[in-house]
């Protein structure tokens, strides 16, 4: 296990690397930069700013610069927001996103894995029927839709909610909930899926013949098999979750990692977009190699030791 973790983790330094690589240069090959949209700035001026952030420099040594930079925990200073590095902007905004995103997460794993284990216990009746539905329209309809819908009916309509702004536990339901409808919808489906399938399997067959309860058999032997499915989805949805609330985050006005990343792409801020892109590429490779330690907790049988990458 240690040889696999050891063979993992070096090629999530390499993947972090690419990645880090590819962004960096994908946003130089953008025309313009941080300070193209002044306006009023002089060329001289200009060039005195760009020489402070050493953007006159060969695209070579700038490159070099920032993995040096990166090597020692430095992300470099915003070009836009004076006087932040972006570290100060990442342990700023990150806790809310991800406050919201695990309110997300949890929400759809209490509903998701429940609504599937029903949907298999009553298969083809009007429990399944209904949960069928709601879960079509939960991966049917974007989040973006589902986030003005709820805001239309709750907030301008009901007047019963906040239609944005991160102050109480109020302003947190209609973001958690368009966040978390379609994780919610696909843990449904799969948990359904998948425990339909175990329920069928010969040893649970033993188990209602030997007299065992119902309750025991679902969650003593059916419900942690039919969970490992369920896991692998969980590893990146966490991910997506953690770093796909852009469009909410934005939609509800949250001060969240989410907003920073896209008002950075609008003002060319390379080092947010490059500092962003690379730690939420962390969290995703983070995420993808839980899920590997936590296969054999499930099912014993799995080994990841054995696993060839």
């Amino acid at each position: 296990m240690l040889n696999y973790l050891g063979k993992r983790i070096l090629n999530s330094i390499v993947v972090l690397w690419i990645v880090m690589t590819v962004t960096f240069f994908l946003m130089h090959a953008i025309p313009g930069g941080p300070f193209t949209a002044e306006k009023n700035l002089p060329p001289a001026v200009l060039a005195n700013i760009e020489a402070r952030y050493k953007l006159n420099d060969p695209l070579s040594t700038q490159y070099m610069d920032y993995i040096e930079n990166i090597l020692h925990g430095d992300l470099g200073p915003s070009f836009k927001y004076v006087g932040r590095s972006v570290n100060d902007i990442i342990a700023e905004s990150f806790p809310v996103s991800c406050e919201l995103g695990m309110e997300a997460i949890i929400l759809s794993l209490c509903l998701g894995i429940p609504a599937g284990v029903l949907a298999a216990f009553r298969r083809n009746q009007w429990h399944d029927r209904t949960i069928n539905f709601f879960t079509t329209l939960g991966i049917a309809v974007p989040g973006f839709v589902l986030a003005a819908l709820l805001v239309e009916i709750f907030a301008m309509k009901l007047g019963i909610l906040p239609a944005a702004m991160w102050n109480d536990w109020t302003n947190r339901i209609l973001p958690t909930l368009a966040l978390a409808a379609m994780p919610m919808a696909f843990i449904t489906r799969l948990t359904r899926s998948s425990m339909l399938d175990v329920l069928g399997q010969d040893y649970i067959k033993t188990a209602k013949a030997k007299g065992l309860s119902t309750s025991y058999i679902l969650f003593k032997h059916a419900l942690p098999n039919a969970l490992i499915p369920v896991v692998t989805y969980v590893g990146p949805m966490v991910a997506s979750i953690l770093t796909g609330s852009f469009v909410i985050e934005t939609i509800f006005a949250i001060p969240g990692l989410g907003s920073y990343f896209v008002t950075s792409i609008y003002n060319r801020d390379y080092t947010v977009i490059l500092g962003v892109t690379v730690f939420y590429s962390a969290i995703i490779i983070l995420m993808n190699m839980l899920v590997d330690i936590i296969y054999p907790i499930l099912d014993p049988r799995i080994n990841i030791g054995d696993r060839e990458d």
